[in-house]
């Protein structure tokens, strides 16, 4: 068809040529399930007019014969950045001590948040690069789905070719989806700043795009708002989530499909590579997949030193990770690929094979590659196989596809050649009579060329070497022979010893003249040499087809990936155990029972007593030690991928759960230590920080596997120099900057949710806007969520809880509390508790006062004391941090055990659960070998749910294990350095510790992730 009409001017002469050619002979790969052998397939204007076996060559065709050769569909890459302009990201700005920027500095009318860019259209800024087109074309690619990488919520993106025509002629498809993260990119905006921020603030947009669609009257009270606007319009669109750009965190994918389910919305989401390690969960969110391809490396280890400091969970990921894309398609998910991870789209062909070699269908592969992505973006009648009306897009290859020797030869798009490895068009596999002329006279060789990168040389013998072709140039080295020398020729060897030459001795270079072939070349002692070859038999055979190789042998996959999980066969299970003759601890009134029998069935603990049987249960024998309820830790940052949302003064809407990562080795090591139960809080960067979440730890669950079911809803508060930013060297730009403040930002939060509730209740047309921090707030003020407050100096102490008490509430706990010896009447007057450390004193200002006998005071005023942890380190001894307080403060022991289990119990309203051995109870025990307060005391068994999570045997067992498996994945590696591939750099494994201070340290592998290897003891005194 004719271009009848034209927009733009041309500067010369008209060429109005159709541009019409027909491809004959080829086998012609229409999709995954059609392929004509002989085929024809003629194309005009750029686009398919006939396809098939008997189809009828135009006269004006150009006609190009491709006996021998395979057609196939371009390829199409639905995640991509082709043709973007380049993004500015931000070079500070933000974080816990920084300068603050509250608000969005974007001209116009647009919502609250720099990082929420939906009115981005990709088509209009979207232009063609060459540059980055020819590398893509030659990887097999025609057609991307290309958006601007930036932000939170992105905008749309566009369907274009990879066509080197103008702009106008390549965009296939101007708004084809909508695209999110979890980064808000290159916003300069303080918040968020954390990844369960951006969850928070992706809740809150959907909400007020909901209501601002849906109450007439929200743009006359927001005011036209651009950002709500794009965002609602975007709505229809396919919607695709990339949930790497806060690290390669498997737990994502699940994060994110939350969001989608929780507003009703099914995004495709951008794998991490990491799926196949809970293929399971992954599946269950029945979201299409966009799967990488990029592949870890082999990191040279070949050190020692450098390979004790790399985690067993990376290698065995490097080991791992090709079988990601098999894991998915068997798993049933509906996938596509793409080559957005690259660092050089010409490894994706060969990373395709390799993932093709660890179990991915080449049916599989076709379609994620063609159908899939054209069919999820509403462009399959344009592209993505080859039927009449769709455009030209398709690659010419000299054998399938995706088998190793294939070459592209031409990659057409729109209808125009652009040449790959056009040279290669004649095939010369066949055999050959290879002449070499030495001084010595001509050697004489059989070549067998497989093809242009495979060749068997063979004289004597058959010879190793190493033959490539491309179309032009002929390269051949080998080691043709061995030569005998004499005593004086090496040392050390014997008279008449055979010496062999330098592997590849012989390097010879040249061209091909069609049957011919002559050049050049050099032997191992520089002497230069010609050579020739000629045709004997050129095979007219069809490329063979590769033989499936057999896919490499690997070891299992853990739950979690890590050293010391379980494979799938030995993950934990609920027991009926019998302890027998035990002195158990209960934490009631009965105190402590001297030869006591418990014991444990279907998750709860069934009897306490003496005498106790049952034939079903497995008897441990408890003679001469110690079993007490499991430690609770009413204080820690352990199991999050995130802790500080520092971005606001108040961010209540911000949520615990959202970044739960059930992987931390930390929950194993703390079971290590006898603690059963977590609370995990927000950090201290603000005055009203997130919602927290109360966890069990059970190893080798996912993260909602370890939320404390049926628990009350806490939040954490924070007072004083963390809040204000004391120690801030940047300039703090964000209020409060005294602890008066402090004050103030409470009173005015509480203000608004009052107001927020009134409103609420007086609206009786059912489009009130929900704002997650005020409903957070007003549950404060409604004792449906209760806190947990940061704080250290009794003033401001008193001051939080005058605050509470105006707006009709409690503060639950005051937790660190260092001063609270000096305010403890008031505390009990107001009804909290108080859960603090044992003697830590002068790691800051505010800390000066405290003082070893705080604990044992407020115990004696009659508060509810505990002793908590803020530290992942310091969790693994909660029962010697107890013990302090029996030296310090003179209490009793069963008063020192009580603080780190029934009186955090009691703190977290779950004392009706856990925190105590009673019959009834959840079965969360540790058996202990000596008196639980003993430096000397190690956890036997540490068991949550009548699930035994910790068992000291059976870990010295898994360290053998670990360490086989640590052996073999190394020298597996080594062997990996040795082929001759490529290694990555030797690069150590790290663990982010969170606290309550900062964002978390960043520890190396020696200290936080390979213990286990090292030698770090996994119990409670080590």
């Amino acid at each position: 068809m004719l271009r009848a009409q034209e927009t733009f001017p041309v500067n010369g002469v008209a060429d109005k040529r159709d541009g019409c050619y027909a491809f004959t002979n080829a086998t012609i790969v229409k999709d995954a399930q059609n392929t004509i052998q002989n085929g024809i397939m003629v194309i005009r204007d750029g686009k398919i007019i006939a396809v098939g076996a008997n189809v009828a060559v135009p006269k004006d065709a150009v006609v190009i014969d491709c006996k021998d050769k395979y057609i196939y569909p371009s390829f199409i890459d639905i995640y991509s950045d082709y043709g973007m302009p380049q993004i500015q990201r931000p070079t500070g700005g933000g974080g816990f001590g920084g300068p603050a920027q509250l608000t969005n500095n974007q001209k116009g009318a647009y919502g609250w948040n720099q990082a929420l860019k939906s009115e981005v259209n990709a088509y209009k800024i979207f232009s063609v690069d060459e540059a980055k087109a020819k590398p893509m074309r030659e990887a097999g690619f025609g057609t991307v789905l290309t958006h601007q990488k930036d932000g939170i919520v992105r905008g749309t993106g566009s369907v274009v070719t990879l066509s080197g025509e103008k702009d106008n002629f390549v965009i296939v498809k101007d708004k084809a989806a909508a695209l999110y993260s979890f980064s808000k990119g290159s916003s300069t905006q303080s918040y968020p700043s954390s990844l369960m921020g951006s969850i928070a603030l992706l809740r809150q947009t959907y909400n007020d795009a909901a209501w601002y669609k849906n109450n007439p009257e929200a743009a006359t009270k927001e005011g036209f708002n651009i950002t709500l606007k794009y965002f609602n319009s975007n709505q229809a669109l396919p919607q695709i989530f990339d949930v790497q750009d806060r690290g390669i965190d498997l737990w994502n994918i699940v994060r994110a499909d939350r969001i989608g389910d929780e507003f009703g919305v099914q995004y495709i989401l951008k794998s991490t590579g990491k799926e196949y390690q809970r293929i399971k969960e992954v599946a269950a969110t029945k979201a299409p997949m966009i799967v990488t391809l990029n592949f870890p490396q082999a990191q040279d280890v070949e050190d020692p030193n450098d390979a004790r400091m790399v985690s067993l969970a990376d290698m065995k990921n490097w080991e791992l990770g090709p079988t990601n894309p098999a894991a998915i398609e068997k798993a049933g998910i509906p996938f596509c690929l793409t080559s957005a991870d690259l660092r050089d789209p010409k490894s994706f062909l060969s990373n395709l094979r390799k993932a093709m070699e660890y179990g991915l269908s080449e049916k599989g592969a076709m379609e994620a590659l063609t159908k899939n992505p054209a069919t999820w973006l509403g462009v399959y009648d344009k592209v993505g196989s080859l039927d009449e009306g769709k455009l030209a897009n398709f690659v010419i290859t000299t054998a399938p596809v995706f088998t190793e020797k294939s070459i592209i030869l031409q990659n057409w798009v729109n209808g125009k050649k652009y040449a790959v490895k056009e040279d290669a068009w004649k095939s010369i596999n066949g055999n050959y009579t290879l002449t070499v002329n030495t001084d010595n006279g001509p050697q004489r060789f059989t070549l067998e060329v497989k093809s242009n990168s495979s060749a068997t040389l063979v004289g004597k013998d058959t010879l190793s070497n190493r033959f490539s072709y491309d179309g032009k140039t002929v390269k051949i080295s080998f080691a043709p022979m061995q030569r005998r020398m004499g005593m004086a020729g090496r040392t050390g060897m014997g008279a008449n010893a055979v010496a062999p030459l330098p592997t590849n001795a012989v390097k010879l270079s040249g061209f091909s003249n069609g049957k011919s072939w002559n050049g050049t070349g050099v032997d191992s002692l520089g002497n230069h040499i010609t050579w020739s070859a000629e045709e004997i038999s050129l095979s007219t055979a069809k490329a063979e087809e590769s033989k499936p190789k057999v896919m490499p042998k690997t070891g299992k996959s853990f739950y979690p990936f890590t050293a010391f999980g379980n494979d799938e066969a030995n993950i934990p299970k609920p027991e009926t155990i019998l302890f027998k003759n035990a002195t158990v601890w209960t934490s009631e009134k009965a105190g402590k029972l001297e030869g006591a029998d418990v014991l444990v069935k279907n998750g709860k603990i069934a009897k306490v007593g003496k005498g106790l049987n049952d034939a079903t249960a497995k008897v441990i024998d408890a003679t001469g030690k110690h079993l007490t309820a499991g430690i609770i830790d009413e204080h820690s940052h352990i199991a999050s991928a995130s802790t500080n949302e520092g971005g606001q003064s108040v961010t209540a809407e911000v949520r615990m759960q959202d970044n739960l990562d059930p992987d931390d080795i930390n929950i194993y090591r703390q079971l290590s230590g006898g603690v059963t139960s977590s609370h995990i809080l927000h950090g201290s960067a603000n005055t009203i920080g997130g919602q927290t979440q109360l966890i069990k730890l059970r190893w080798g669950t996912d993260d909602k596997g370890l939320m404390f079911e049926g628990a009350d809803p806490f939040i954490k508060f924070a007072l004083g120099e963390n809040v204000k930013r004391s120690s801030s060297t940047q300039g703090n730009t964000r209020f409060p900057d005294t602890r008066m403040g402090v004050e103030q930002v409470l009173t005015d939060a509480f203000n608004r949710a009052k107001i927020y509730e009134a409103a609420k209740k007086a609206n009786t047309k059912g489009n009130f806007r929900k704002d997650l921090e005020l409903e957070t707030l007003v549950d404060i003020m409604n004792s449906k969520r209760f806190i947990t407050c940061h704080s250290y100096v009794a003033s401001e102490i008193v001051v939080a809880m005058r605050v509470a008490e105006k707006f009709g509430f409690k503060v639950n706990t005051f937790t660190h509390i260092l001063e609270g010896y000096k305010v403890a009447d008031k505390m009990k007057a107001h009804g909290a508790a108080a859960s603090t450390f044992s003697d830590w004193w002068a790691y800051k200002n505010e800390v000066q006062d405290a003082i070893p006998y705080n604990a044992s005071i407020m115990h004696k005023v009659g508060l509810n004391v505990a002793i908590n942890s803020d530290d992942a380190e310091m969790a693994r001894r909660l029962n010697q941090e107890a013990a302090k307080s029996v030296k310090y403060g003179g209490m009793s022991e069963i008063d020192a055990l009580n603080m780190v289990t029934i009186n955090p119990a009691k703190m977290l309203h779950v004392d009706s659960k856990v925190g105590s051995i009673k019959e009834g109870k959840d079965a969360d025990l540790v058996l202990w070998s000596a008196h639980p307060l003993s430096i000397y005391a190690k956890s036997l068994y540490t068991i949550v749910d009548g699930t035994i999570f910790f068992d000291r045997a059976k870990d010295e067992a898994m360290r053998k294990e670990v360490k086989a498996e640590r052996t073999r994945l190394i020298s597996k590696m080594v062997g990996e350095k040795r082929t001759g591939a490529p290694m990555a750099p030797f690069t150590p494994s790290y663990k982010y510790v969170h606290t309550c201070l900062d964002h978390g340290h960043k520890l190396g592998l020696l200290e936080i992730e390979a213990g286990e290897e090292e030698g770090i003891e996994h119990n409670s005194n080590h």
